[in-house]
């Protein structure tokens, strides 16, 4: 069963227009079980694969015009046929996930933002579909919206991802910057560590940034949601800036103070 998350960014919310709530719902619960599947327990790395196959399976029989009858893909089944949403952006998640099995580091911020492209992206491509939005503009600005929120939670997460031996900051940067994972894993941010982590930070804004027209540019609920998600990405930024050793001490989140202002500024 999947597990708790602490969740930065709206999921499923009240914003949500009620006639969408049912169908995101039903794709947050299959990229929530799947990432499950990669990230949480003791299963070895081939139980893992294999389950995330038969993910893969499942979506086949969809295609297939079948209705699997489990919680996962029966409610997603029911979403992909009453929206006609194309089966894709699933297949690209569950590539992501199985090369969390699989890949612990990334050698540059390309296969970073590969990773991305498959890990994130396709969540707003879903929610734009859902919405009937098809703007290749709106795509192009939702995928920076959706990567740079990734880059956020690699950011949050450098901590307890190397815990679990995975370190998504690029070598080749932690190498020129002379930073060691010796360090990450004694919590040790003396020497270059603040000059690395602001220059993560001042790229994964400007991403951000890129992607932040959108918001403005979609009405109404769907709108304000977005609005309010990257005011939520900005402040926890703004929160790493101010403490880039935060990630090892107190993990920068999301207060309801925060939660108050964000709404406030998005709506108005």
């Amino acid at each position: 069963m999947p597990v708790d998350h602490y969740e930065n960014f709206p999921v499923a919310s009240w914003l949500l227009p009620k006639r969408l709530r049912r169908p995101v719902e039903a794709i947050y619960r299959f990229a929530r079980s799947a990432d499950d599947i990669a990230d949480e327990g003791d299963a070895p790395a081939a139980d893992r694969l294999a389950q995330l196959a038969a993910y893969h399976i499942a979506l086949n029989r969809i295609e297939s015009g079948e209705t699997p009858g489990d919680p996962v893909f029966a409610p997603l089944a029911a979403a992909i046929r009453d929206y006609a949403i194309p089966l894709t952006p699933f297949r690209d998640l569950l590539s992501a996930f199985a090369q969390d099995v699989e890949k612990t580091r990334y050698a540059h911020f390309g296969e970073v933002m590969d990773y991305c492209r498959r890990s994130a992206n396709p969540v707003g491509r879903l929610m734009l579909h859902l919405y009937g939005d098809h703007d290749p503009r709106h795509l192009a600005y939702s995928d920076a919206i959706c990567s740079s929120l990734q880059l956020i939670n690699f950011l949050q997460d450098i901590a307890v991802d190397y815990e679990k031996n995975r370190v998504y900051l690029p070598q080749d940067e932690l190498a020129a910057l002379h930073v060691s994972e010796k360090q990450i894993a004694e919590a040790d941010t003396r020497g270059m560590w603040h000059m690395m982590m602001h220059k993560q930070i001042e790229r994964t804004r400007k991403l951000l940034q890129a992607g932040a027209p959108l918001g403005r540019q979609l009405k109404g609920r769907i709108g304000l949601e977005l609005r309010v998600t990257i005011l939520g990405g900005e402040t926890i930024l703004r929160k790493l800036h101010a403490d880039p050793g935060c990630v090892f001490t107190d993990r920068p989140v999301l207060t309801k103070k925060n939660w108050m202002s964000m709404f406030g500024r998005a709506l108005f």
